[in-house]
C-alpha cells in the first residue's frame, strides 16, 4: 500500500462498457490514485470464459477466489493493472471477475452477507460497506445484469473532484462512502488487536491466531498487504468452517 496516500473515502460507479472501466482506470492512475486503491467488479468481461475455465465448481459452490499473476495476465486491458484478480461467486449475481481490495472483503468479513438468507449477496456486502440500502440494491441488480462496478479510494479533500472525474468518463448510479474499504492491519499484524474490527468480529480467537501467523508470512515475504489478506483468508476457509453467526470458529476435521 502507498505509504504517503490517505485513502479515506471511497467514490463508487457503475459502468455500462468494459472500454469504459479501461478509461476510468486509466485517469485515475494518471490523478494519483495508487493501483492498491482501485476495485472493479464485473460479470461479463472479453476474457471471462478463459478465466473461468480456471475454476472447478466445487470452488463456485463454495464461493471461493482464486487469486494470482494467472489471472492478471489473461487480460489484455488496464484491469491486469490492478491488484487481487481473480473470481468469485455471488449469491444473485453469479461468478464475478472481482479485481483491487474488494476481492479481499469479498472472501473474507464479507463471506456470511454473500451466503445469507433471502437478503444476502453484493447488497448486503455494500451495506455494511456503509452505503445505503437502495443505492447497494441498484448496484447488485446492474452487475447481475453485464455492467461493471468501479471503487476507488481517495484522500477526503479530494473526494468532490474524484466524483466529478468518474461522473465525466460515464459512471453511474456515483455515491460516495464516508470511508475506505476495510483492511485487516496496518502493515504487518502484531497481535489481535491490531486486527481491524470488520475482520476480527468474524474469527473465533483460534481462527484470529491462524490469520495474523498466515498474514504475516505472506507480508513478510512480499510487503503486500493485499496479497497477505487473501493468503490469510485463504487459510482460514481451509482450517475452519463457519458457525450459525457468521464466525470462522468451527475447526475442520481431517478426513
Amino acid at each position: 500500500m502507498s505509504e504517503d496516500y490517505k485513502a479515506e473515502r471511497t467514490v463508487s460507479a457503475v459502468f455500462q462498457a468494459e472500454e469504459k472501466i479501461d478509461a476510468i482506470i486509466r485517469r485515475l492512475l494518471d490523478r494519483g490514485v495508487p493501483r492498491d486503491h482501485i476495485s472493479v467488479m464485473g460479470r461479463d468481461f472479453k476474457t471471462e470464459t478463459r478465466i473461468t475455465g480456471f475454476i472447478s465448481k466445487k470452488d463456485v459452490i463454495l464461493g471461493g477466489l482464486r487469486t494470482g499473476a494467472v489471472f492478471g495476465s489473461l487480460f489484455g486491458s488496464l484491469l491486469s493493472l490492478l491488484t487481487g484478480v481473480g473470481v468469485l461467486f455471488i449469491p444473485f449475481v453469479g461468478s464475478v471477475v472481482a479485481a483491487g481490495p474488494i476481492s479481499a472483503v469479498l472472501l473474507g468479513a464479507a463471506t456470511g452477507a454473500l451466503a445469507g438468507s433471502a437478503g444476502g449477496g453484493l447488497a448486503s456486502v455494500l451495506t455494511t460497506l456503509g452505503m445505503p440500502e437502495d443505492k447497494a440494491a441498484i448496484y447488485q441488480t446492474r452487475l447481475q445484469a453485464g455492467d461493471f462496478v468501479l471503487m476507488a479510494e481517495v484522500p477526503a479533500d479530494k473526494a468532490g473532484e474524484y466524483q466529478l472525474l468518474v461522473e465525466g468518463e460515464g459512471g453511474e448510479e456515483v455515491h460516495v462512502t464516508e470511508k475506505a474499504l476495510p483492511r485487516p492491519c496496518p502493515g504487518r499484524c502484531s497481535g489481535a488487536e491490531d486486527l481491524s474490527p470488520e475482520i476480527r468480529t468474524h474469527l473465533s480467537d483460534e481462527a484470529q491466531a491462524t490469520f495474523i501467523e498466515r498474514y504475516n508470512q505472506v507480508f513478510d515475504q512480499t510487503e503486500d498487504e493485499m496479497r497477505a489478506e487473501q493468503a490469510a483468508w485463504q487459510a482460514i476457509h481451509e482450517q475452519y468452517d463457519e458457525d450459525e453467526n457468521g464466525v470462522w470458529s468451527k475447526a475442520k476435521v481431517a478426513t
